[in-house]
C-alpha cells in the first residue's frame, strides 16, 4: 500500500528516497532527515482522535451512515487534511460519484454562506499516482522519470513524465514537470539561462520514490517548506494539479483578487483566469499572477512561482495545505528560499525581470474621467486646478474622446480642440494621456478605416477555428481583436499610434479591456463545441465558462491557441505598446494596463480597474496595491475617490491622502456621475487635497529614488510593514497601513465620521513626518489624532529622505532645493540615498547619464558623499537640513569646517537652513 504523510501519525517511510545535498552522496533519506516531522506528530494524533470522534458522534446523530461505515483510511484523515478528489462546480457528489473515482466518502455539514468546506470527496491514502522510476545526476541537477501505472479520471493521462530539477542559485530552486515523450504548450516567457550548478544551496531536497514526492528544506532551521506526498500528481492533458502541505498560515500573492492581503486558509479556492469584471470578493479578476510568499515561523520567507498561463485554481485549506490545479501547460516551479520576503521578491524577479524605470512625470498626479464630454470641458478642469495652484502632472482623456469609440479618432465636434489642449499641456510642462482598447471596430464600409482594414489585409487578428477573424462586441459594436502574438501586429500597433500621434501628440497610453473584454460570450456565433470552449475540467471561474464576456478559448493566435494564451493577452499588448512609445518618443514609455502577468513591470504599470466610491474600496485598495508590490509592478494605485457610484466630499478627501501616497496617483471617474476633481469641492477639502498633493511632490525625489532602487535590483516602493519587521508577528496580517520604502510610514483614515486613526508602530523610533516630534513604541497600536485635513505620517529612526520643495508639476519641482530630512536612530546615526537623472531619458543608469548620491551619519556629523555625478545634479541645490532626534541643544554648527546658523527647537529638531550647496558636490555637516 502507498502512504501519504498527511494521513499517519508516524513518519511514513517511502520505499526509496533519495536526499540531494551538495557535496554529498545520495542516501536513503530517514537516519535523522525527517526529524522535523516528529515535531508535528502528536497534533496529528490529537487531530486523528479528534477526527474520528466527530465521525462517531455525526453518527449518533444522524443515525447512522446512509450506506457501509467509511473504511478506517478514510476516516484516519483529519478534515484539515481531506484533499479534494471532485472539484468540480454545480454537482452534487453522491457516495457513487466519488467512490467511481476510487476517492473517500464522508459527508461534513456545509458551511454557511453557500461557500466550500471540507470536501465530502477526498483522496484515500492508497490512491494510485506516479512512481519515480530512475533519477540521474545532470550538471546542472538531476532529471527523473516519473511512470503512472493506473489510469485517472480525466482523460488523456499522460504515463510517463520528465522530472527536472536545476539548482540554479544559492537561494534558487527549479523543478519542472512534463510530458516525457510529446512537447507541451510553454508560456513564451524569457528565464535567465543557468550555466553552473548552485554551489552552496541554503535548501535540501529529498524524493519520495512510490508515490512520488518533493519534499525541501531549509538547511538552517530545518522547516519543511514543500511536501507534495500528501495528495496524488495528476498529470492528464487537460487537468494537472499537485498539492502540498504549507509550513504556516501567513500565506499571501496569487492575483489577481480583491481581499485582505493574508489569505484565508479556510477552504478558499483562488481562480486565474483574466476577467472583466468590477473588484469584487472571490472572483477572478483582471490579471493573473501565479506566486505566492509564504512567511515562516521565525520570520524566514519564502515564495513559489508555477510559470503557467492556463486557467488555474489554487486551493488553500486549514492543514495548512495548497493545491495548484491547471488545465493545460506544464507544472514549472520556481522556489526562492529569502531567507527574508524583500529577498524573495528579488529573487523572483531574477527571473521574470526586474521592472522600467518610469519617467519622472509618471509619479506626479492624474486627473481623468469618463465623461468630460468635450476637449474644452477637459481643458476647462485642467484650468481650474492651474487657478488653485493644485498640482497635476497629466491630463488623461477616456473613451468619449473618439468619434464612435473607434480607436486612433477623435470625435471631430465634442474633441475638435484635443490637439489644441495637448500643446497647452506641453507649454505648462504638463503630459496628457489617453485610452485605447485592443477590439478594433470592424464593421465600418471598406476602405474607411485604416486600422481594420490593414489589420486584416496583414492577417492580425484572433481568428475563429475556421480561420476568420473572430467577432465579439466591445464599444464601437462588432470589433476584431488584435493578437499581439503575432510580432507583425506590434508593427501594425505602432503605425496606427504614430498616425495619430502626428496629429493628437500624447505622452502615455492607458490600455484597456485587454482581458481581452468582451460584451458577448466567445463571439457573434458563439464557440463551436470541443474540448477548448468545453474542457473536462473548467476552473472556478466567474460565468461558468471560459468564453464568459472574453473571446473563445479556441481561438487561433500566431503563437497558440487563445487557451493557453489568454492570460498573456494584456502583458503582449503591453509589450507592444512599450515599445511602439520608445520608438515614437524617444524616452521612457509609459503604460498603464489593466490586465497584467508576470514580467508585466517591465513594460506598464497598473491601475485596479472600475472600483466603487465607497469606504470598502478604499480599504480594499491598499491591500491590492501591496499585492502588485509583490508581482513586481510597483507603479500601481486605484481610482482615487472611487470610480463607479458618487462619492462624499468626506470620503474624497481621504481619498485622497490616501491616493497621495499610491505609486501611480490618479483620480478617476465614471460618466452621468458629479465630478470628483479637488477643484470642485469646499474651499476645505479642497485645501486638504492641495496640501497632501503638495507633500506628495515634496517626498517625489524620495520616491523616484526608490522607483530606481525598484529598477535595479528588484525592491519594493509601497512596502507591507511585515517585509521591514519579519520577526514582529503583529505585522503579518497588517493591511490598513503601509510603508514608501523602509522608512515612510502611512496611516490613511478608512472610515467616515472620525477624527483620529489607530495605527501600528513597530518596536523603535518614529518621528511625527511634519514636526519631528517622536515616539518611542515597544510594538504597539497607538491612538493618533486625525482631523479631515491631516494624514498622519512618520519617519523610522535611521532613515534620511531626500525631499524637495513643492511646485505644481514634477518638472516645475525638480529645480526647486532640496530638503533633507534626517531621522537618527537610538545610537544616532541614519543612511539615506538619492538618484538623479533628466527624469524621461531612456536607460540613464545604464548609460552612466546619472547621479547617485548617499547621505550618512555618525557621531554627529552628517556625510553627503557623490558616488557618481552627471551634468544634471549641477543644476539643484541642497537649501536645508531638518535633523530628527538631537537629543541636546548643539552649541554651534560647522559645514565643511566654517560655522552656520541654525535653529534648534525643545522636540529635538535641528534645523540648518540657506545651505546652498550644489548637488554635486559633497560635504559634511557637524553639530557640536
Amino acid at each position: 500500500m502507498k502512504s501519504y504523510q498527511k494521513l499517519t501519525t508516524a513518519v511514513p517511510q517511502p520505499a526509496a528516497c533519495w536526499v540531494e545535498e551538495e557535496g554529498s552522496a545520495s542516501t536513503p533519506a530517514g537516519r535523522g532527515k525527517l526529524a522535523p516531522w516528529w515535531v508535528g506528530s502528536g497534533l496529528l494524533v490529537a487531530a486523528v482522535l479528534l477526527s474520528t470522534v466527530t465521525v462517531w458522534v455525526l453518527r449518533q446523530v444522524s443515525g447512522g451512515w446512509p450506506g457501509p461505515t467509511p473504511p478506517p483510511k478514510c476516516l484516519l484523515i483529519p478534515e484539515s487534511h481531506r484533499f479534494d478528489c471532485y472539484p468540480e462546480r454545480h454537482v452534487v457528489v453522491t457516495q457513487e460519484l466519488c467512490e467511481s473515482r476510487g476517492c473517500c466518502f464522508i459527508e461534513s455539514p456545509l458551511p454557511v454562506g453557500g461557500k466550500r468546506g471540507v470536501p465530502w470527496c477526498f483522496y484515500p491514502p492508497d490512491f494510485p499516482s506516479y512512481s519515480l522510476e530512475s533519477l540521474n545526476q545532470t550538471a546542472l541537477g538531476m532529471v527523473g522519470l516519473l511512470v503512472r501505472r493506473e489510469k485517472t479520471y480525466y482523460p488523456r493521462d499522460i504515463e510517463m513524465l520528465r522530472l527536472d530539477v536545476e539548482f540554479e542559485t544559492d537561494t534558487r530552486l527549479h523543478i519542472k514537470i512534463t510530458d516525457a515523450a510529446n512537447p507541451r504548450y510553454e508560456v513564451p516567457l524569457e528565464v535567465p539561462p543557468v550555466m553552473k550548478r548552485a554551489e552552496n544551496p541554503i535548501y535540501s531536497l529529498d524524493f519520495s520514490r512510490n508515490p512520488f514526492g518533493v519534499l525541501l528544506r531549509r538547511k538552517a532551521t530545518g522547516t519543511v517548506l514543500l511536501n507534495t506526498t500528501v495528495a496524488p500528481l495528476i498529470f492528464a492533458d487537460q487537468f494537472l494539479q499537485i498539492s502540498t502541505l504549507l509550513p504556516s498560515r501567513f500565506l499571501y500573492g496569487l492575483g489577481e483578487h480583491r481581499g485582505t492581503l493574508l489569505h484565508s486558509l479556510d477552504w478558499s479556492t483562488l481562480t486565474l483566469w483574466a476577467r472583466d469584471v468590477s473588484p469584487t470578493e472571490s472572483f477572478n479578476l483582471y490579471g493573473a499572477h501565479p506566486f505566492c510568499l509564504l512567511m515562516e515561523e521565525g520570520g524566514d520567507a519564502h515564495g513559489v512561482f508555477l510559470l503557467n498561463s492556463n486557467a488555474m485554481e489554487v486551493v488553500l485549506q486549514p492543514a495548512p495545505g495548497l493545491t495548484w490545479r491547471t488545465i493545460g501547460g506544464v507544472l514549472d516551479f520556481y522556489i526562492f528560499l529569502g531567507p527574508d520576503p524583500n529577498m524573495v521578491i528579488q529573487q523572483y524577479q531574477q527571473v521574470i525581470g526586474f521592472p522600467a524605470m518610469p519617467p519622472l512625470w509618471a509619479l506626479g498626479f492624474h486627473l481623468c474621467r469618463w465623461g468630460y464630454g468635450s476637449s474644452n470641458e477637459t481643458w476647462q478642469t485642467v484650468r481650474a486646478m492651474r487657478n488653485y495652484q493644485i498640482p497635476q502632472d497629466a491630463q488623461w482623456n477616456d473613451i468619449d474622446y473618439m468619434d464612435g469609440y473607434r480607436d486612433f479618432t477623435i470625435d471631430p465636434q465634442k474633441f475638435a480642440s484635443l490637439p489644441s489642449l495637448v500643446e497647452d499641456l506641453h507649454k505648462h510642462r504638463q503630459r496628457y494621456v489617453m485610452i485605447l482598447d485592443p477590439g478594433i471596430s470592424s464593421t465600418n464600409p471598406r476602405g474607411s478605416y485604416w486600422p481594420f482594414d490593414e489589420g486584416l489585409r496583414r492577417g492580425l487578428f484572433l481568428n475563429t477555428t475556421q480561420g476568420q477573424p473572430l467577432i465579439g462586441q466591445v464599444w464601437p459594436g462588432f470589433t476584431a481583436f488584435a493578437d499581439f502574438s503575432n510580432p507583425d501586429a506590434h508593427q501594425w500597433w505602432l503605425e496606427n499610434l504614430q498616425h495619430f500621434h502626428a496629429h493628437v501628440p500624447f505622452d502615455g497610453v492607458w490600455i484597456d479591456m485587454n482581458e481581452p473584454s468582451n460584451f458577448m460570450d466567445g463571439s457573434e456565433d458563439g464557440c463551436p463545441p470541443g474540448e477548448l470552449d468545453s474542457p473536462p475540467y473548467t476552473p472556478a471561474v466567474l460565468g461558468d465558462s471560459l468564453s464568459a464576456k472574453t473571446v473563445c478559448a479556441s481561438a487561433k493566435q500566431k503563437a497558440s491557441v487563445h487557451y493557453n494564451l489568454h492570460n498573456l493577452y494584456g502583458l503582449m499588448e503591453a509589450k507592444a505598446t512599450a515599445s511602439a512609445l520608445i520608438q515614437i518618443r524617444g524616452k521612457r514609455p509609459f503604460v498603464i494596463s489593466r490586465s497584467t502577468f508576470p514580467s508585466q513591470g517591465r513594460y506598464s504599470g497598473h491601475w485596479l480597474g472600475d472600483n466603487r466610491s465607497q469606504w470598502k474600496d478604499m480599504y480594499y485598495s491598499i491591500p491590492a496595491l501591496l499585492s502588485f508590490s509583490l508581482f513586481s509592478i510597483p507603479l500601481v494605485g486605484a481610482d482615487i475617490c472611487g470610480f463607479s457610484g458618487s462619492t462624499s466630499e468626506e470620503l474624497c478627501t481621504r481619498w485622497m491622502q490616501l491616493g497621495a501616497f499610491y505609486p501611480f496617483a490618479r483620480n478617476h471617474n465614471t460618466q452621468n456621475e458629479k465630478a470628483q476633481d479637488p477643484t470642485v469641492f469646499s474651499p476645505a477639502a479642497r485645501t486638504a487635497m492641495k496640501d497632501v498633493l503638495l507633500i506628495r511632490y515634496s517626498l517625489l525625489p524620495f520616491l523616484y529614488t526608490l522607483f530606481h532602487r525598484a529598477h535595479l535590483q528588484g525592491d519594493t516602493v509601497a512596502r507591507p510593514l511585515f517585509f521591514e519587521f519579519p520577526r514582529d508577528v503583529a505585522t503579518l496580517g497588517l493591511d490598513r497601513q503601509f510603508l514608501w520604502g523602509r522608512s515612510l510610514l502611512v496611516t490613511p483614515v478608512l472610515e467616515p465620521g472620525v477624527d483620529s486613526v489607530t495605527g501600528y508602530f513597530p518596536r523603535g523610533v518614529w518621528y511625527d513626518f511634519y514636526t519631528g516630534s517622536s515616539v518611542n513604541s515597544s510594538g504597539e497600536m497607538l491612538k493618533m489624532s486625525a482631523p479631515l485635513e491631516h494624514l498622519n505620517l512618520h519617519v523610522r529612526e535611521g532613515a534620511i529622505l531626500p525631499t524637495q520643495k513643492p511646485g505644481t508639476t514634477s518638472e516645475a519641482t525638480r529645480g526647486n532645493p532640496l530638503r533633507l530630512i534626517v531621522a537618527l536612530s537610538q545610537s544616532a546615526t541614519a543612511w539615506g540615498d538619492l538618484f538623479w537623472d533628466d527624469g524621461e531619458s531612456l536607460d540613464t543608469f545604464e548609460r552612466g547619464s546619472y547621479s547617485y548620491l548617499v547621505f550618512n551619519v555618525t557621531q554627529n556629523i552628517f556625510t553627503s558623499t557623490v558616488l557618481h555625478a552627471s551634468t544634471e545634479a549641477t543644476e539643484v541645490t541642497i537649501g536645508t537640513l531638518s535633523i530628527f532626534g538631537v537629543r541636546k541643544p548643539p552649541s554651534k554648527v560647522l559645514l565643511n569646517g566654517q560655522e552656520k546658523p541654525f535653529s534648534y527647537l525643545d522636540n529635538e529638531v535641528l534645523t540648518v537652513s540657506d545651505l546652498g550647496l550644489s548637488l554635486s558636490q559633497g560635504f559634511s555637516l557637524q553639530w557640536l
